[in-house]
Protein backbone atom coordinates (compact mmCIF):
# COMPACT_ATOMS: atom_id res chain seq x y z
CA UNK A 1 0.00 0.00 0.00
CA UNK A 2 1.28 3.44 -1.16
CA UNK A 3 0.26 5.54 1.82
CA UNK A 4 1.12 3.65 4.84
CA UNK A 5 3.40 1.19 3.80
CA UNK A 6 1.97 -1.27 5.53
CA UNK A 7 1.99 -4.42 3.08
CA UNK A 8 2.13 -8.49 3.06
CA UNK A 9 4.31 -10.45 5.80
CA UNK A 10 8.07 -11.40 4.57
CA UNK A 11 8.44 -15.25 4.92
CA UNK A 12 11.00 -14.65 7.57
CA UNK A 13 8.81 -12.06 9.53
CA UNK A 14 9.33 -13.92 12.64
CA UNK A 15 12.61 -16.10 11.53
CA UNK A 16 14.33 -12.79 14.39
CA UNK A 17 11.72 -11.92 16.57
CA UNK A 18 12.93 -9.33 19.27
CA UNK A 19 11.38 -6.67 21.54
CA UNK A 20 11.42 -3.36 19.76
CA UNK A 21 14.06 -0.91 20.85
CA UNK A 22 13.19 -0.20 24.34
CA UNK A 23 15.02 3.45 25.36
CA UNK A 24 12.63 5.23 26.71
CA UNK A 25 13.26 9.06 28.44
CA UNK A 26 12.33 9.30 31.75
CA UNK A 27 9.72 10.77 30.97
CA UNK A 28 7.97 8.42 29.18
CA UNK A 29 8.26 5.81 31.66
CA UNK A 30 6.75 7.67 34.48
CA UNK A 31 3.67 8.26 32.22
CA UNK A 32 3.27 4.60 31.69
CA UNK A 33 4.23 4.11 35.04
CA UNK A 34 1.04 5.91 35.85
CA UNK A 35 -0.99 4.36 33.67
CA UNK A 36 -0.19 1.27 35.48
CA UNK A 37 -1.21 2.58 38.80
CA UNK A 38 -4.57 4.57 37.73
CA UNK A 39 -5.53 2.97 34.52
CA UNK A 40 -8.17 -0.11 35.25
CA UNK A 41 -7.74 -3.42 33.02
CA UNK A 42 -9.56 -2.36 30.04
CA UNK A 43 -7.86 0.74 30.07
CA UNK A 44 -4.94 -0.68 29.84
CA UNK A 45 -6.01 -3.29 27.11
CA UNK A 46 -5.32 0.06 24.89
CA UNK A 47 -1.84 -0.37 25.48
CA UNK A 48 -1.90 -4.37 24.77
CA UNK A 49 -3.27 -3.30 21.47
CA UNK A 50 -0.49 -0.88 20.42
CA UNK A 51 1.42 -3.26 21.51
CA UNK A 52 0.44 -6.04 18.84
CA UNK A 53 0.86 -3.14 16.54
CA UNK A 54 4.80 -2.88 17.69
CA UNK A 55 5.23 -6.52 17.49
CA UNK A 56 3.69 -6.91 14.15
CA UNK A 57 6.00 -4.21 12.69
CA UNK A 58 6.53 -6.15 9.61
CA UNK A 59 2.84 -5.73 8.19
CA UNK A 60 2.05 -2.93 10.24
CA UNK A 61 3.82 0.57 10.19
CA UNK A 62 3.33 2.34 13.01
CA UNK A 63 6.58 4.26 14.36
CA UNK A 64 5.43 5.06 17.83
CA UNK A 65 3.19 1.82 18.59
CA UNK A 66 5.58 0.62 21.46
CA UNK A 67 5.94 4.07 22.89
CA UNK A 68 1.92 3.71 23.23
CA UNK A 69 2.45 0.28 24.84
CA UNK A 70 4.75 0.86 27.20
CA UNK A 71 7.49 -2.02 28.23
CA UNK A 72 5.31 -4.33 30.24
CA UNK A 73 2.80 -5.04 27.35
CA UNK A 74 5.41 -5.38 24.96
CA UNK A 75 7.10 -8.00 27.33
CA UNK A 76 4.22 -9.55 27.53
CA UNK A 77 2.64 -9.60 23.59
CA UNK A 78 6.33 -10.96 22.90
CA UNK A 79 6.22 -13.63 25.16
CA UNK A 80 2.62 -14.71 23.95
CA UNK A 81 4.17 -14.71 20.62
CA UNK A 82 7.18 -16.77 21.89
CA UNK A 83 4.70 -19.03 22.91
CA UNK A 84 2.60 -19.70 20.05
CA UNK A 85 5.63 -19.98 17.92
CA UNK A 86 6.64 -22.81 19.62
CA UNK A 87 3.50 -24.69 19.75
CA UNK A 88 3.11 -24.35 16.22
CA UNK A 89 -0.12 -22.14 16.53
CA UNK A 90 -2.62 -21.86 13.57
CA UNK A 91 -2.73 -18.27 14.54
CA UNK A 92 -0.35 -16.29 16.38
CA UNK A 93 -1.35 -13.78 18.85
CA UNK A 94 -2.02 -10.26 17.02
CA UNK A 95 -2.91 -11.22 13.87
CA UNK A 96 -6.22 -10.08 14.37
CA UNK A 97 -4.92 -6.48 15.60
CA UNK A 98 -2.69 -6.27 12.64
CA UNK A 99 -5.78 -7.60 10.00
CA UNK A 100 -8.01 -5.18 12.00
CA UNK A 101 -5.53 -2.76 11.76
CA UNK A 102 -5.12 -2.52 7.98
CA UNK A 103 -8.11 -3.08 7.08
CA UNK A 104 -9.31 0.48 8.71
CA UNK A 105 -6.08 1.78 7.24
CA UNK A 106 -7.12 0.51 3.38
CA UNK A 107 -10.30 1.36 3.85
CA UNK A 108 -9.73 4.77 5.23
CA UNK A 109 -7.08 5.79 2.50
CA UNK A 110 -9.78 3.95 -0.28
CA UNK A 111 -12.58 6.51 1.73
CA UNK A 112 -10.44 9.34 1.24
CA UNK A 113 -9.86 8.78 -2.11
CA UNK A 114 -13.43 8.58 -2.87
CA UNK A 115 -14.03 12.32 -2.22
CA UNK A 116 -12.02 13.08 -5.45
CA UNK A 117 -9.64 15.71 -3.63
CA UNK A 118 -12.01 18.12 -2.08
CA UNK A 119 -11.82 18.58 1.79
CA UNK A 120 -12.35 16.25 4.13
CA UNK A 121 -12.39 15.37 7.83
CA UNK A 122 -11.61 11.99 9.45
CA UNK A 123 -13.52 11.58 12.86
CA UNK A 124 -11.70 8.94 15.40
CA UNK A 125 -14.44 7.92 18.33
CA UNK A 126 -13.45 6.21 21.59
CA UNK A 127 -15.76 4.99 24.50
CA UNK A 128 -15.60 3.87 27.85
CA UNK A 129 -17.93 0.89 28.93
CA UNK A 130 -19.80 0.88 31.65
CA UNK A 131 -18.37 -2.35 33.33
CA UNK A 132 -14.52 -2.34 33.49
CA UNK A 133 -14.18 -4.53 36.33
CA UNK A 134 -15.59 -7.81 34.28
CA UNK A 135 -12.26 -7.35 32.87
CA UNK A 136 -10.26 -9.86 31.75
CA UNK A 137 -12.90 -11.63 30.67
CA UNK A 138 -14.22 -14.76 32.23
CA UNK A 139 -15.42 -17.93 30.79
CA UNK A 140 -19.19 -18.16 31.55
CA UNK A 141 -19.35 -21.30 32.99
CA UNK A 142 -15.78 -22.03 35.02
CA UNK A 143 -15.75 -18.02 36.35
CA UNK A 144 -11.78 -18.54 34.93
CA UNK A 145 -10.00 -15.79 32.94
CA UNK A 146 -10.48 -16.20 29.14
CA UNK A 147 -7.23 -17.18 27.37
CA UNK A 148 -6.11 -13.87 25.76
CA UNK A 149 -6.64 -15.09 22.20
CA UNK A 150 -9.81 -15.44 23.35
CA UNK A 151 -11.00 -11.97 24.03
CA UNK A 152 -7.99 -9.96 21.77
CA UNK A 153 -10.52 -9.50 18.96
CA UNK A 154 -12.48 -7.37 20.98
CA UNK A 155 -9.39 -5.05 22.24
CA UNK A 156 -10.39 -1.18 21.95
CA UNK A 157 -8.03 0.73 19.25
CA UNK A 158 -7.56 4.24 21.57
CA UNK A 159 -3.47 3.78 21.77
CA UNK A 160 -3.65 4.65 18.26
CA UNK A 161 -1.56 7.57 16.28
CA UNK A 162 -3.12 7.59 12.65
CA UNK A 163 -2.75 11.25 12.29
CA UNK A 164 0.94 10.87 12.70
CA UNK A 165 1.07 8.04 10.23
CA UNK A 166 -1.03 7.66 7.32
CA UNK A 167 -0.01 10.19 4.92
CA UNK A 168 -3.50 9.79 3.21
CA UNK A 169 -4.55 12.12 5.73
CA UNK A 170 -2.56 15.04 4.97
CA UNK A 171 -5.22 16.51 3.17
CA UNK A 172 -7.71 16.25 5.82
CA UNK A 173 -9.00 17.80 9.49
CA UNK A 174 -8.43 14.79 12.06
CA UNK A 175 -10.52 14.61 15.12
CA UNK A 176 -10.18 12.40 18.37
CA UNK A 177 -13.18 12.01 20.46
CA UNK A 178 -12.67 10.45 24.01
CA UNK A 179 -12.18 10.73 27.28
CA UNK A 180 -10.39 13.64 28.70
CA UNK A 181 -7.70 11.08 30.72
CA UNK A 182 -7.00 9.01 28.04
CA UNK A 183 -6.20 12.16 25.65
CA UNK A 184 -4.52 13.56 28.20
CA UNK A 185 -1.91 10.86 28.62
CA UNK A 186 -1.52 9.77 24.88
CA UNK A 187 -0.63 13.85 23.94
CA UNK A 188 1.76 13.60 27.10
CA UNK A 189 3.40 10.56 25.89
CA UNK A 190 3.64 11.85 21.88
CA UNK A 191 5.06 15.11 23.39
CA UNK A 192 8.04 13.51 25.12
CA UNK A 193 8.79 11.29 22.93
CA UNK A 194 9.29 14.54 20.74
CA UNK A 195 11.59 15.74 23.20
CA UNK A 196 15.33 16.46 21.39
CA UNK A 197 16.64 13.96 23.80
CA UNK A 198 14.37 10.98 22.11
CA UNK A 199 14.51 8.54 19.24
CA UNK A 200 10.80 10.36 17.91
CA UNK A 201 12.09 13.47 18.16
CA UNK A 202 11.31 14.05 14.70
CA UNK A 203 7.91 12.75 14.83
CA UNK A 204 5.33 15.18 13.22
CA UNK A 205 1.82 14.95 12.61
CA UNK A 206 0.61 13.87 9.01
CA UNK A 207 -2.37 15.12 9.21
CA UNK A 208 -3.50 18.45 7.97
CA UNK A 209 -4.55 18.84 11.43
CA UNK A 210 -5.59 17.30 14.61
CA UNK A 211 -7.86 18.51 17.13
CA UNK A 212 -8.62 16.43 20.48
CA UNK A 213 -12.12 16.54 21.44
CA UNK A 214 -12.78 15.38 25.18
CA UNK A 215 -16.50 13.99 24.91
CA UNK A 216 -18.31 10.98 25.73
CA UNK A 217 -20.23 9.53 22.89
CA UNK A 218 -22.69 7.98 25.60
CA UNK A 219 -23.94 11.81 26.59
CA UNK A 220 -26.03 14.07 24.74
CA UNK A 221 -23.88 16.76 24.09
CA UNK A 222 -20.88 15.34 22.24
CA UNK A 223 -21.57 16.14 18.78
CA UNK A 224 -21.84 19.87 20.01
CA UNK A 225 -18.51 19.23 21.23
CA UNK A 226 -17.50 18.33 18.53
CA UNK A 227 -18.83 21.01 16.53
CA UNK A 228 -17.22 23.83 18.86
CA UNK A 229 -14.06 21.89 18.12
CA UNK A 230 -14.30 22.69 14.34
CA UNK A 231 -16.05 20.00 13.16
CA UNK A 232 -18.18 20.96 9.45
CA UNK A 233 -21.35 19.11 9.67
CA UNK A 234 -21.29 20.07 5.36
CA UNK A 235 -17.74 18.70 4.64
CA UNK A 236 -17.08 14.72 3.61
CA UNK A 237 -16.44 12.94 6.36
CA UNK A 238 -15.06 9.46 7.13
CA UNK A 239 -15.79 8.34 10.91
CA UNK A 240 -13.76 5.75 12.51
CA UNK A 241 -15.70 3.52 15.03
CA UNK A 242 -12.68 0.89 15.76
CA UNK A 243 -13.38 -1.47 18.66
CA UNK A 244 -16.12 0.57 20.16
CA UNK A 245 -19.76 -0.47 19.50
CA UNK A 246 -20.18 -3.59 21.16
CA UNK A 247 -18.61 -1.76 24.45
CA UNK A 248 -22.30 0.27 24.03
CA UNK A 249 -25.35 -0.81 25.00
CA UNK A 250 -28.15 -1.18 22.24
CA UNK A 251 -29.47 2.56 22.71
CA UNK A 252 -26.48 4.01 22.45
CA UNK A 253 -25.05 1.98 20.11
CA UNK A 254 -28.11 2.79 17.89
CA UNK A 255 -27.79 6.67 18.63
CA UNK A 256 -23.71 7.07 17.93
CA UNK A 257 -25.21 5.09 14.61
CA UNK A 258 -28.56 7.22 13.28
CA UNK A 259 -26.53 10.37 14.08
CA UNK A 260 -23.52 9.48 11.67
CA UNK A 261 -26.31 8.03 9.07
CA UNK A 262 -27.98 11.40 9.32
CA UNK A 263 -25.35 13.29 8.22
CA UNK A 264 -25.62 10.88 4.70
CA UNK A 265 -28.57 13.88 3.74
CA UNK A 266 -26.01 16.42 4.23
CA UNK A 267 -22.80 15.47 2.67
CA UNK A 268 -20.78 12.58 1.46
CA UNK A 269 -20.20 10.41 4.57
CA UNK A 270 -18.57 6.66 5.26
CA UNK A 271 -18.82 5.06 8.25
CA UNK A 272 -15.90 2.12 8.66
CA UNK A 273 -16.92 -0.02 12.20
CA UNK A 274 -16.47 -3.33 13.49
CA UNK A 275 -19.24 -5.22 14.78
CA UNK A 276 -20.06 -8.16 16.88
CA UNK A 277 -22.44 -11.36 15.97
CA UNK A 278 -24.53 -12.33 19.08
CA UNK A 279 -22.36 -15.44 19.60
CA UNK A 280 -19.37 -13.27 20.41
CA UNK A 281 -20.86 -10.78 23.23
CA UNK A 282 -21.64 -13.94 24.98
CA UNK A 283 -17.91 -13.88 25.86
CA UNK A 284 -18.77 -11.74 28.30
CA UNK A 285 -22.45 -10.16 28.49
CA UNK A 286 -21.75 -8.21 31.05
CA UNK A 287 -19.12 -6.47 29.52
CA UNK A 288 -20.30 -6.59 25.72
CA UNK A 289 -23.77 -5.38 24.74
CA UNK A 290 -24.37 -4.40 21.45
CA UNK A 291 -24.25 -6.91 18.61
CA UNK A 292 -25.51 -7.23 15.37
CA UNK A 293 -25.80 -10.54 13.34
CA UNK A 294 -26.72 -8.87 10.18
CA UNK A 295 -25.06 -5.27 9.92
CA UNK A 296 -24.98 -5.24 5.98
CA UNK A 297 -29.11 -5.10 6.90
CA UNK A 298 -29.28 -2.81 9.80
CA UNK A 299 -27.38 0.11 8.20
CA UNK A 300 -29.50 0.88 4.88
CA UNK A 301 -32.45 1.27 7.16
CA UNK A 302 -30.91 3.92 9.21
CA UNK A 303 -29.88 6.18 6.00
CA UNK A 304 -26.85 4.49 4.50
CA UNK A 305 -26.84 3.48 0.65
CA UNK A 306 -24.36 1.49 0.31
CA UNK A 307 -22.57 -1.19 2.54
CA UNK A 308 -19.95 -3.63 2.48
CA UNK A 309 -19.05 -6.15 4.78
CA UNK A 310 -15.98 -7.89 5.05
CA UNK A 311 -14.79 -11.47 7.73
CA UNK A 312 -11.49 -11.63 9.02
CA UNK A 313 -9.62 -14.18 6.65
CA UNK A 314 -11.74 -12.50 3.38
CA UNK A 315 -10.17 -11.42 0.38
CA UNK A 316 -9.77 -7.78 1.59
CA UNK A 317 -9.57 -8.42 5.53
CA UNK A 318 -6.48 -11.32 5.04
CA UNK A 319 -3.31 -9.08 3.84
CA UNK A 320 -1.75 -12.08 3.39
CA UNK A 321 -1.53 -13.30 7.44
CA UNK A 322 -4.22 -16.00 7.47
CA UNK A 323 -3.11 -18.96 4.74
CA UNK A 324 -3.72 -21.83 6.69
CA UNK A 325 -7.22 -22.67 5.44
CA UNK A 326 -7.67 -24.75 8.91
CA UNK A 327 -7.04 -21.18 10.96
CA UNK A 328 -10.44 -20.38 12.75
CA UNK A 329 -10.95 -17.60 10.66
CA UNK A 330 -11.30 -19.37 7.62
CA UNK A 331 -13.34 -22.30 9.22
CA UNK A 332 -16.29 -19.35 10.06
CA UNK A 333 -15.90 -17.94 6.76
CA UNK A 334 -17.11 -21.60 5.39
CA UNK A 335 -20.42 -21.35 7.07
CA UNK A 336 -23.45 -19.57 6.47
CA UNK A 337 -23.18 -16.32 9.16
CA UNK A 338 -26.35 -17.79 10.12
CA UNK A 339 -24.78 -20.67 11.77
CA UNK A 340 -24.00 -19.39 15.52
CA UNK A 341 -22.66 -23.21 16.51
CA UNK A 342 -20.00 -25.07 14.29
CA UNK A 343 -20.89 -28.40 13.82
CA UNK A 344 -17.96 -29.67 14.14
CA UNK A 345 -16.49 -29.21 17.35
CA UNK A 346 -19.54 -27.09 19.07
CA UNK A 347 -17.87 -24.43 19.66
CA UNK A 348 -19.54 -21.12 19.75
CA UNK A 349 -19.55 -19.04 15.98
CA UNK A 350 -17.53 -15.38 17.45
CA UNK A 351 -17.68 -13.50 14.70
CA UNK A 352 -16.56 -9.80 13.83
CA UNK A 353 -17.75 -8.09 10.84
CA UNK A 354 -15.78 -5.24 9.39
CA UNK A 355 -18.12 -3.05 7.94
CA UNK A 356 -17.81 -0.01 5.29
CA UNK A 357 -20.99 2.04 5.02
CA UNK A 358 -21.47 5.32 2.88
CA UNK A 359 -24.16 7.58 1.65
CA UNK A 360 -24.56 10.99 -0.06
CA UNK A 361 -27.59 13.31 -0.34
CA UNK A 362 -29.82 12.58 -2.92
Amino acid sequence: MSDNENGPPEVSAWAELKLPDLQFNDAIRELHAAIGKEWDYLQQSACQTAAGRAMWKHVVHDPVAGLLAGETHLRSFYDKIQKDRLKNAREISGVILAVRTLWFDSKLEAALGSFNGGEAQVVLLGADPENYNHLPLKDRDTEKPLPLDDWLIALPQRMDARAYRLSSLKESDVFEVDFPEVLQIKTSLLQAAMEPTNEHQHLRITAKSLTRVAADIRANDWVEKLQTSGYMPEKNTVWVLEGILYYLSHSQAMQVLKIIADNCAVTHTVLLADFMNKSSTMLSSSTFHFYSDWPDHLLPTLGFSDVKLSQIGDPDANFGLLQDPLNMFNKLRSLPRSVQTHPDDGTPCHRLYLVQASGSPK
